[in-house]
């Protein structure tokens, strides 16, 4: 270990730390903007400058190494003078006058810093940069001119993620980040994963809101209005009411969502559920029959986008089943439409998702096995907590609520679906027992759980061989294993593939901040949740059973095919 002082503060830290990171070890808080915790450390910003004994210049902490014995001094007059200049030219330059209608309002990180600085009026005025809004995507909106050139939803989009959409363009004062020569998010290669959204520290990038749509549902006599949630919304959604990270709130959303008038609240779980029997099937009868393997899950949108964009020419690996707020969708207006005599004409479905891409996935055409869209909507669970607040609820106080039957009912399994490697395991419990005929012992597959990038595990089949099987999470990880696809050294039987990293918990519409720890917490409250419940196999879920016995017949059969699965798209790479 190194040892320093840090502000009269004798600290230790690991040969190879900066001085922040040593910092943060002691309790020892140093202001930032363009780090990025686990993903960026570049000193652009110059936020983080501290007095370094024995050095004439101001030190950015953030790239800074430590070393024996160094003297670090992080509060004195010249730090302070430097650090509020710094952030008064960044204000100087951003349209203070938006902040009250700015969706980012009191969880900006500049007006946070703004505020500890002690910066009450702008001292410098001139020429500001020319920014556009771009807001022709279905799932993201970026404003330029919010954008203080942080750098930091580049450096996602090009390392974590590997899609490189947004890079920075032009020089000096005429700096921007942007799409290649100035296009919009619409017309280049972006996977919509919303990661840039969670980066970015200000409002420069955000979710296209539907709330004012499906409020005008909502209030509109002729329609029934129906939501389902992903597993992941309700390990999040307690982050916008004060709740720690990890905290399950689904009664209390459950009760939410019924105050603001939605007539039928159902689960996407169920349909996680129906999912697992669907691609469970579909993976055993390639692996008999001789179809396309490695076959790969089709639950993100953003990951399949990415495919389409960068290696269509691997799509006949993907498993055919829409993702399961679509197949959902699909259901409530045939199934439930005929058990209740509503015409699908009158109803709408509104899916609250943890996904920005979802929202370019429920417009995609083939996306109507009904007769009508399958999803009308998809909000992220931000925009879900900004409609309680705007309807008054006090979420805290509210008692718990429930499902609606029949598509309410749903197993652990499906509850898992939230986190990198769920959908595996929940694929792996039903495909185990299907292929055998012989219950499992175990059904914790702790090898597919963990935020390591890619995961592989063996497992036996009793006398039918192995599975080889993988798991992705990040687009990034996502290249390196099609790559192994097309050099025919992979070698896997299944892979199950999320866009973001951490999986559905850290989708680009969670509350905001996401790290490493936040996800482990919010994935650990989806593991909990699958131990508590009795019901933990998808294909022992006695609603998933009534639906083939009185609708869809058997998995991969007509009705299901004709409902449940889809086709993908070859798309440019632009």
């Amino acid at each position: 270990m190194v040892t320093l002082t840090i502000d009269g503060h004798r600290v230790q830290a690991p040969p190879g730390s900066t001085i922040l990171e040593a910092a943060k070890g002691a309790s020892i808080r140093i202001p930032t903007l363009c780090y990025l915790p686990e993903v960026q450390a570049i000193g652009a910003c110059r936020v983080c400058l501290v007095e370094v004994e024995g050095n004439r210049n101001l030190q950015p902490a953030c790239v800074f190494p430590v070393s024996e014995g160094m003297v670090v001094h992080t509060n004195t007059p010249r730090v302070r003078r430097a650090r509020k200049f710094t952030v008064e030219m960044i204000v100087s330059n951003h349209p203070m006058d938006d902040c009250l209608t700015c969706p980012r309002n009191q969880r900006c990180e500049l007006q946070r810093l703004a505020d500890e600085l002690g910066i009450r009026e702008v001292r410098f005025t001139g020429e500001k940069s020319e920014g556009r809004l771009d807001d022709l995507s279905p799932s993201i909106v970026r404003d330029q001119s919010k954008c203080i050139l942080c750098r930091r939803c580049v450096t996602v989009c090009r390392e974590v993620q590997g899609v490189a959409a947004i890079s920075v363009q032009g020089r000096g004062f005429k700096t921007r980040v942007e799409p290649a020569f100035g296009q919009s998010l619409h017309d280049v290669a972006c996977a919509l994963c919303g990661q840039c959204i969670l980066a970015c520290p200000v409002g420069a990038l955000q979710e296209k809101e539907n709330i004012e749509e499906v409020w005008q549902a909502i209030f509109d006599p002729t329609k029934f209005v129906v939501v389902q949630d992903a597993p992941a919304v309700r390990a999040a959604l307690g982050e916008e009411f004060g709740y720690p990270p990890g905290t399950l709130v689904t009664g209390k959303m459950l009760s939410a969502v019924r105050r603001l008038g939605f007539n039928r609240v159902f689960d996407t779980n169920f349909a996680a559920d129906l999912t697992i029997m669907e691609e469970g099937h579909e993976l055993l009868k390639r692996i008999k029959e001789g179809g396309v393997l490695p076959m790969i899950t089709s639950c993100s949108p953003g990951w399949i986008k990415f495919i389409e964009h960068f290696y269509p020419e691997l799509l006949p690996h993907l498993s055919t089943c829409k993702s399961p707020h679509q197949m959902m969708g699909a259901l409530v207006k045939t199934y439930y439409a005929r058990k209740t005599g509503i015409d699908p004409q009158d109803m709408v479905v509104v899916s609250v998702m943890p996904c920005t891409a979802k929202k370019f996935e429920c417009s995609r055409p083939e996306m109507n096995g009904s007769g009508y869209k399958d999803v009308d909507y998809v909000l992220t669970t931000r925009e879900l907590a900004r409609m309680i607040k705007q309807a008054g609820i006090d979420f805290a106080g509210l008692e718990d609520g429930y499902y609606d039957d029949p598509l309410g009912e749903y197993s652990g399994a499906g509850t898992i679906f939230g986190a990198t490697g769920g959908v595996m395991e929940a694929a792996l419990r039903t495909a185990c027992e299907v292929a055998t005929g012989k219950t499992l012992e175990n059904l914790e597959f702790t090898a597919v759980r963990g935020l390591e990038g890619i995961k592989e595990a063996v497992v036996p089949l009793d006398g039918l061989g192995e599975l080889k099987v993988a798991v992705a999470h990040g687009l990034g990880n996502a290249r390196k294993i099609l790559e192994k696809i097309k050099n025919g050294s992979a070698g896997y039987h299944f892979i199950e593939i999320m866009a973001c990293p951490g999986g559905c918990v850290s989708g680009g519409g969670q509350p905001l901040p996401v790290n490493n720890e936040i996800r482990e917490l919010r994935a650990r409250a989806l593991y909990q949740e699958d131990r508590d419940l009795k019901l933990r196999k998808s294909h022992e879920n006695p609603s998933i059973k009534r639906l083939y016995a009185e609708f869809l017949g058997q998995p991969l059969g007509e009705k299901s095919h004709h409902l449940l699965h889809t086709r993908y798209t070859a798309r440019g790479k632009f």
